[in-house]
């Protein structure tokens, strides 16, 4: 198959990784030549994103897309260029098409459990533009992937304990789910195997877990300092930690289980930073 990652960043990197060693092609959009040669040295093609005739031709190549770039006020920029350049014309209903959302579209549940189904109040801007661009995929056919937070080799907590970014901030009863990137590509290959156009799914690890938990077993598994505590206190910290400290929910994997038949290798917090920190030991000892 060829495939399309439009906006090839975290986990457009982490797919295009398992599609190429699945035997697929990947092509990926790109904005500067420098971006460019990057992807050339990896061996993935690139095309312009504003170059109209390359990503005309490359949707119409594409036997699978997946979309990745963040949504604006009018939606998803990735749907607006494609509708600019006629794109749809290529009938993107007959192609796997797989946009990432985020599961900030729940908003609060105030520590309780979400699922595919549940009612969705975004309490965040970035959240309601999501909703918006979820319902422009789905007006094509695409499958929704909702994302909690991120991590894997390059962004994770052991890496902010060892260049002292890391902040230990405690607020009771505050939870959240998170996925590793390599779950992500695993699941999105499951679907590409299993498509069901307007699907949509929760796709994260099986345990939702405090943050400052999650850096203490960070900090007691590498042996780095931890932080001091901090109480959270709104007035305190940034727009964007209140942000997302005023959602706390449980995220459900259920339905990416039940009918993707996917297992998350990292089920929680601990297997993935443990796998993460075995991997920077065997570098330094490279």
């Amino acid at each position: 198959m060829s495939l399309l990652i439009f906006g090839y960043g975290f986990i457009g990197a982490a797919f295009a990784e398992a599609a190429r060693a699945a035997g697929h092609t990947v092509v990926a959009t790109v904005r500067s030549p420098h971006r460019r040669e990057t992807l050339d040295r990896l061996g993935i093609k690139a095309v312009s994103v504003d170059d109209n005739m390359e990503m005309t031709q490359a949707v119409a190549a594409a036997s699978g897309i997946l979309v990745t770039p963040p949504p604006g006020d009018d939606g998803c920029p990735a749907f607006a260029k494609m509708s600019e350049n006629d794109i749809r014309a290529n009938d993107p209903s007959g192609k796997w098409i797989g946009y990432l959302s985020t599961t900030g579209v729940y908003g609060n549940r105030n520590g309780g459990w979400v699922f595919e189904d549940s009612p969705l109040e975004a309490t965040a801007v970035e959240g309601r533009r999501r909703r918006l661009a979820e319902s422009q995929w789905l007006s094509v056919g695409a499958q929704i992937f909702r994302l909690p937070g991120l991590y894997g080799p390059g962004r994770n907590v052991i890496d902010r304990l060892r260049d002292g970014t890391a902040r230990r901030i405690h607020k009771p009863g505050h939870v959240f789910s998170r996925l590793h990137h390599d779950d992500c590509a695993a699941a999105l290959m499951a679907s590409l195997n299993h498509p069901r156009p307007g699907g949509i799914y929760n796709l994260c690890d099986d345990e939702p877990a405090p943050a400052d938990t999650v850096l203490e077993y960070a900090a007691d598994l590498t042996g780095l300092p931890l932080p001091p505590r901090v109480a959270w206190d709104p007035a305190a910290f940034s727009p964007t930690m209140q942000r997302f400290y005023a959602d706390n929910k449980r995220v459900s994997n259920a339905r990416a289980k039940a009918e993707l038949g996917w297992r998350p290798r990292y089920p929680t917090y601990r297997e993935g930073l443990t796998a993460i920190f075995t991997a920077i030991q065997t570098d330094k000892k490279d």
